[in-house]
């Protein structure tokens, strides 16, 4: 599946998680996309949101090739992938390297203007243990982009949700790609709902406990997906005015964005 994920909710790094912006099922049995499907779906989601509203794109070792690369520097799309430690790095001076002949394990080197399947972008190395690699490209500074490339953990924090620890969605009998579109509409606006009831009543209600290793006891989204259950069984006035407060902050918030994009849309045609 090919996702485009906005990480806007999170309010501190223990509880990060994306929600999905646009995403693009696929028919295909190898599980993988390729660049003309994630060609599309980042010109649908373009259209919407523009190119500027892009602070960076992250992606893990699936998601690589020439075509996409160079795609994402011809159309200025900030980026930061990971690549297999198979990949050749040709430094500025000509020389040509594989990544274990200049990185040793415990090390981290950057390298700027450095070519890369076939691009020239920035380079992050680092050596983990047994014998693995983070080896990760992009157009921003190399010292950037370990940070940057950290923030792609909320697409599974997100995975997390969806699935096993929320909402169980691989349980569902759905074959038709359609109906599965549908569904996931509807579960990510559950998500959401979920993050932000947490967050209101982390910030409102009840502090979430921090726990000795420094994490919260629970994410927002669970806090808030436990609020749900709980209160849904219950049906408290209380409840009610707390659900119906938050319903209205996340209509609003809605409002909001379709009105700034009808104004963007309007301004641009």
């Amino acid at each position: 599946k090919n996702v485009a994920v906005d990480k806007n909710v999170a309010v501190d790094k223990n509880v990060a998680i994306g929600i999905p912006l646009y995403w693009l099922l696929l028919d295909n049995k190898s599980g993988n996309s390729n660049v003309v499907d994630r060609c599309q779906l980042l010109d649908a989601l373009l259209k919407v949101i523009g190119k500027e509203r892009i602070r960076v794109l992250v992606a893990d070792r699936e998601f690589i090739g020439h075509k996409w690369v160079k795609y994402l520097k011809d159309n200025q799309i900030p980026f930061g992938i990971r690549l297999p430690k198979t990949h050749l790095i040709t430094l500025r001076n000509g020389d040509c390297y594989r990544i274990e002949q200049v990185v040793k394990s415990g090390q981290t080197r950057y390298f700027h203007d450095c070519l890369i399947e076939g691009i020239v972008c920035h380079c992050m190395i680092k050596g983990l243990e047994k014998g693995d690699f983070l080896f990760l490209i992009g157009t921003l500074p190399a010292k950037q982009l370990g940070e940057l490339y950290r923030k792609r953990w909320c697409i599974e924090v997100l995975f997390q949700s969806f699935k096993q620890r929320g909402f169980d969605l691989e349980s569902t009998h759905l074959k038709s790609s359609e109906k599965l579109s549908k569904l996931l509409v509807f579960v990510s606006l559950a998500v959401a709902i979920c993050v932000k009831m947490g967050e209101y009543a982390h910030g409102k209600v009840e502090k979430i406990r921090v726990k000795k290793h420094g994490y919260k006891q629970h994410s927002f989204f669970r806090k808030g997906l436990d609020l749900l259950r709980i209160g849904l069984k219950r049906l408290t006035l209380d409840f009610i005015d707390f659900f119906s407060e938050c319903i209205q902050t996340f209509i609003r918030w809605i409002q909001i964005q379709f009105t700034y994009h009808q104004s963007f849309i309007n301004f641009l045609g």
